[in-house]
């Protein structure tokens, strides 16, 4: 499922991006590009550090207003309902393989377009996201969206 809907997500750009940005406030991603800027509405899924291959939810980060972390909070609520208690868990030892499954299960639960690794620092936002509005330079609009489910 990864790498097909990372085809089809790197058909708009992303991965290509000059610059991105993630406001809070607006749970708005902003990916920017010479010819286009692409936005979205997003949820902060967990940040993975993979130096210490350590995967912390948006639910338990304080630093994550609540209202961002709403995604994470749904997987904690499916996974201790199915007795999946481990991944209920603050915090789950992960290097990348088990990244990229953790975030492929946040998108199936909550049909979430797309998701980002956003780089900050030695880690990374995971960060899900909607339909990407998609505006040029000249203020034409398109909207990319994949249906997960």
């Amino acid at each position: 499922m990864i790498p097909q809907l990372a085809q089809a997500h790197r058909s708009w750009g992303l991965g290509t991006a000059d610059r991105w940005g993630l406001d809070q406030q607006t749970g708005l991603i902003t990916w920017t590009f010479p010819d286009k800027s692409a936005t979205a509405p997003a949820q902060i899924l967990a940040s993975y550090n993979r130096s210490s291959g350590s995967w912390m939810w948006a639910w338990a980060n304080p630093s994550i207003l609540p209202e961002m972390s709403r995604a994470s909070g749904e997987i904690r609520d499916w996974a201790q309902a199915r007795g999946h208690h481990t991944l209920a868990e603050p915090t789950i030892a992960a290097d990348d393989q088990k990244a990229d499954t953790l975030s492929a299960l946040a998108l199936r639960i909550t049909e979430a377009t797309g998701f980002y690794r956003g780089p900050s620092g030695a880690a990374f936002a995971i960060i899900t996201f909607g339909p990407v509005t998609l505006t040029a330079n000249d203020g034409s609009t398109s909207t990319f969206a994949i249906n997960i489910g």
